[in-house]
C-alpha cells in the first residue's frame, strides 16, 4: 500500500473537509430567522433550503460516483471540495430566495461522494487490521464540526450577518483543497473501474438492503435529534439556553463514538451494525423516559450519539464489503441513504407532534424505524445465507473482512 510521506496530514486533509461540509449542512438550521430576514420570506420558506441541500447530498451521492468512476482519487477529492466551495460562495452571495435554494442544492450535490471517496482513500493509507479505525477518523469531521464549526459559523452568522457563515465554510473548502494537494499521495484510478462497474452496485440486493437499514433504521435518531430544541425546553423544562449544552454533549459524543466504532468495524462490521442499531433503539425508548429530568436525559443522549456513530461507520464499512467493483458508489451512497433517514425521522417525528403525542413521541416513533431497521438486517443476512449456503454462522461477517477492500 502507498504510505504518504505525510501520513497524518492526509487525514487531517479529509477530516478538514469533514468539518467543512458538517458545518454547512448544520449551520442553516442556527441562522434560519436571519436568513428568512435576509432573503425576504418566512421561517418556514427558509427551511426549504435545508431540504435543498438534503436533495443535492441524495441526488449527488451516487451520481457524482457514477460519473467520475474512472477519475484518481486525489483529483476526484480536489474536484469535489472546488464544487462544495463554489456552492458555498453563492450561497453567501445569492440575493434571493431562488438562488439561495439552488445554491443550497449545489453545495450538497458533493457531500455524499466526498465522504465515500474519503472513506476509500482512508483504506488505502491504512495499516493493515486498521482500516475501520481509519475510516472512522476521517469520519470525525461532522461531529467536530457539531462541537466547534456549527456553534462558531452560527455566532459569526449572527454577529456579522448570515452570509459569513458560508464564506467560512467556503475558506475551509479552500484550505482542505490546498491540504488534499499537498498531504494525499497520488493514487493512480484503477482501470478496472468504469461507470458500468459503478453501476453494478444498483443489482447488488445486499447494497440495497444495507442502504435500507441507513435510510429507515437511522432515521430514529433524526426522529429525536430534530426536535431536540423543544423537548429540553417544553418536557426538561429548561431554559432555552441548556440547549446548547446539549448540543454539545451530542457532538462530543458523537466524536467519541467515532473512535470506537472504527475499532469495533476492525473487530466485526456486521455484529457493530446490530449492536449500533439494536443499541440505538433502546436509547430511544430510554430518552422518552427520563426526558423529563435533566442529567439522566443528557447522559442517554450521550449513549444514543455514540451508538449512532458506531451505526453509520459501520454501515459505510458494510457498503463497501457488499459492493464489489461498485466501491465508489457504494461508499458515496451511504450518505445519500442517511440523509433520506433525516427527512423521515424529521417528517414521522413531526406527524406525532402536531397530532398531539407531544415532544417525547419522536423518540418512540425512533424506536419503531430502529426496530424496522433490524427487520431489513435480518433479511440481509437471510439472503446472505441463502447466497452463501456453506457458511452457516455469521463468521464470514465477523472478524473484519475490511482489508479485502484494499483487493476491490
Amino acid at each position: 500500500m502507498p504510505q504518504p510521506r505525510h501520513a497524518t496530514l492526509a487525514t487531517v486533509a479529509l477530516i478538514l473537509g469533514g468539518v467543512a461540509i458538517g458545518t454547512t449542512e448544520f449551520v442553516t438550521m442556527g441562522l434560519l430567522p436571519e436568513i428568512a430576514d435576509g432573503v425576504g420570506v418566512s421561517i418556514p420558506s427558509a427551511g426549504h433550503t435545508i431540504s435543498a441541500y438534503a436533495a443535492g447530498v441524495v441526488i449527488g451521492a451516487p451520481l457524482l460516483a457514477v460519473i467520475a468512476a474512472t477519475w484518481p482519487r486525489k483529483a476526484l477529492l480536489v474536484g469535489l471540495m472546488a464544487a462544495f466551495t463554489v456552492g458555498n460562495v453563492l450561497s453567501a452571495v445569492a440575493p434571493d430566495y431562488a438562488l439561495l435554494v439552488g445554491a443550497r442544492f449545489l453545495a450538497g450535490l458533493p457531500h455524499g461522494a466526498f465522504f465515500g471517496v474519503a472513506a476509500l482513500v482512508a483504506v488505502d493509507l491504512a495499516r493493515r487490521g486498521q482500516a475501520g479505525r481509519a475510516v472512522g477518523r476521517v469520519m470525525l469531521g461532522i461531529p467536530i464540526a457539531n462541537v466547534l464549526g456549527v456553534p462558531g459559523a452560527t455566532w459569526l452568522g449572527q454577529a456579522h450577518g448570515w452570509r459569513t457563515a458560508y464564506l467560512l465554510v467556503a475558506v475551509i473548502g479552500v484550505a482542505t483543497m490546498a491540504l488534499i494537494g499537498y498531504a494525499v499521495p497520488h493514487l493512480p484510478a484503477d482501470p478496472t473501474r468504469t461507470v458500468r462497474s459503478e453501476l453494478s452496485a444498483l443489482t447488488s440486493l445486499q447494497v440495497w438492503l444495507t442502504l435500507g437499514v441507513g435510510a429507515v433504521g437511522f432515521g430514529g435518531m433524526f426522529a429525536m435529534y430534530s426536535y431536540i430544541a423543544p423537548t429540553v425546553t417544553e418536557v426538561t423544562g429548561l431554559p432555552a439556553s441548556a440547549v446548547p449544552l446539549f448540543l454539545l454533549v451530542f457532538g462530543g459524543a458523537g466524536f467519541v463514538g467515532n473512535l470506537v466504532a472504527g475499532r469495533m468495524g476492525d473487530w466485526s462490521v456486521i455484529r457493530s451494525v446490530v449492536i449500533g442499531l439494536a443499541g440505538l433503539g433502546v436509547s430511544l425508548g430510554l430518552f422518552a423516559l427520563v426526558a423529563p429530568y435533566a442529567v439522566p436525559a443528557l447522559v442517554v443522549l450521550a449513549v444514543a450519539a455514540i451508538l449512532a456513530s458506531v451505526l453509520v461507520i459501520n454501515l459505510q464499512l458494510r457498503l463497501m464489503q457488499v459492493a464489489g467493483t461498485a466501491q465508489t458508489l457504494a461508499a458515496a451512497s451511504n450518505h445519500a441513504a442517511l440523509n433520506l433517514a433525516n427527512a423521515l425521522g424529521a417528517w414521522v417525528g413531526g406527524v406525532v407532534i402536531a397530532a398531539g403525542y407531544g415532544y417525547r413521541a419522536p423518540s418512540v416513533v425512533g424506536v419503531g424505524l430502529a426496530a424496522l431497521g433490524l427487520v431489513i438486517l435480518g433479511i440481509s443476512l437471510l439472503v446472505h445465507r441463502r447466497d452463501h449456503p456453506e457458511r452457516a454462522t455469521l463468521r464470514p461477517l465477523g472478524p473484519a473482512p475490511v482489508e479485502a477492500l484494499r483487493r476491490s
